[in-house]
Protein backbone atom coordinates (compact mmCIF):
# COMPACT_ATOMS: atom_id res chain seq x y z
CA UNK A 1 0.00 0.00 0.00
CA UNK A 2 1.46 3.34 -1.14
CA UNK A 3 1.07 6.86 0.11
CA UNK A 4 -0.87 9.48 -2.04
CA UNK A 5 -0.59 13.08 -2.20
CA UNK A 6 -4.13 14.26 -2.43
CA UNK A 7 -5.90 17.79 -3.06
CA UNK A 8 -4.90 19.69 0.12
CA UNK A 9 -1.49 19.98 -1.94
CA UNK A 10 -2.51 21.96 -4.82
CA UNK A 11 -1.07 25.45 -4.56
CA UNK A 12 1.15 24.46 -1.63
CA UNK A 13 3.88 22.12 -3.21
CA UNK A 14 5.98 22.33 0.39
CA UNK A 15 8.99 20.66 -0.32
CA UNK A 16 9.32 18.78 3.47
CA UNK A 17 8.65 15.58 2.11
CA UNK A 18 10.54 15.42 -0.49
CA UNK A 19 13.15 15.66 2.35
CA UNK A 20 11.86 13.08 4.44
CA UNK A 21 11.57 10.89 1.96
CA UNK A 22 14.38 8.07 2.18
CA UNK A 23 13.81 6.69 -1.47
CA UNK A 24 13.02 9.44 -3.31
CA UNK A 25 9.94 8.74 -4.42
CA UNK A 26 8.40 12.12 -4.24
CA UNK A 27 8.57 14.58 -7.08
CA UNK A 28 8.71 17.16 -8.78
CA UNK A 29 11.69 18.59 -6.82
CA UNK A 30 12.28 22.07 -6.47
CA UNK A 31 15.60 21.54 -8.96
CA UNK A 32 13.48 19.52 -11.85
CA UNK A 33 11.87 21.55 -14.76
CA UNK A 34 8.10 20.34 -13.79
CA UNK A 35 8.00 21.90 -10.78
CA UNK A 36 7.31 25.13 -12.23
CA UNK A 37 4.54 23.51 -14.25
CA UNK A 38 2.64 21.12 -11.88
CA UNK A 39 0.67 22.86 -9.27
CA UNK A 40 0.89 19.96 -6.89
CA UNK A 41 3.65 17.13 -6.10
CA UNK A 42 3.32 13.15 -6.06
CA UNK A 43 4.52 9.97 -4.94
CA UNK A 44 5.19 7.11 -6.69
CA UNK A 45 3.36 4.02 -5.82
CA UNK A 46 5.91 1.77 -7.08
CA UNK A 47 8.83 3.38 -5.44
CA UNK A 48 7.28 4.28 -2.51
CA UNK A 49 8.24 1.67 0.82
CA UNK A 50 4.96 2.37 2.70
CA UNK A 51 7.23 4.21 5.80
CA UNK A 52 4.85 6.88 6.29
CA UNK A 53 7.90 9.40 6.44
CA UNK A 54 6.39 11.79 4.78
CA UNK A 55 3.10 12.15 6.91
CA UNK A 56 4.29 13.70 9.64
CA UNK A 57 5.75 16.70 8.02
CA UNK A 58 3.60 17.83 5.49
CA UNK A 59 2.09 21.36 6.35
CA UNK A 60 -1.20 20.89 5.34
CA UNK A 61 -1.95 17.28 5.62
CA UNK A 62 -2.12 16.27 1.91
CA UNK A 63 -0.28 12.52 2.12
CA UNK A 64 -2.75 9.63 2.92
CA UNK A 65 -1.97 6.23 3.19
CA UNK A 66 -3.69 4.36 -0.24
CA UNK A 67 -6.20 2.61 1.97
CA UNK A 68 -6.85 6.02 4.00
CA UNK A 69 -7.53 8.41 1.44
CA UNK A 70 -11.21 9.94 1.68
CA UNK A 71 -13.56 9.23 -0.59
CA UNK A 72 -14.06 12.54 -1.99
CA UNK A 73 -9.88 12.66 -3.10
CA UNK A 74 -10.15 8.89 -4.35
CA UNK A 75 -8.90 10.63 -7.85
CA UNK A 76 -5.82 11.44 -6.70
CA UNK A 77 -4.59 7.97 -6.34
CA UNK A 78 -4.62 7.43 -10.52
CA UNK A 79 -2.95 11.00 -10.56
CA UNK A 80 0.01 10.15 -9.00
CA UNK A 81 0.69 6.95 -10.97
CA UNK A 82 -0.23 8.51 -13.97
CA UNK A 83 2.51 10.97 -13.00
CA UNK A 84 5.27 8.45 -12.97
CA UNK A 85 3.30 7.12 -15.89
CA UNK A 86 2.20 4.02 -14.20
Amino acid sequence: MAYVIAEPCIGTKDTACVDACPVDCIHPKKDEEKFGSEEMLFIDPVECIDCGACVPVCPVSAIFAADDLPDKWADFTQKNAVFFGR
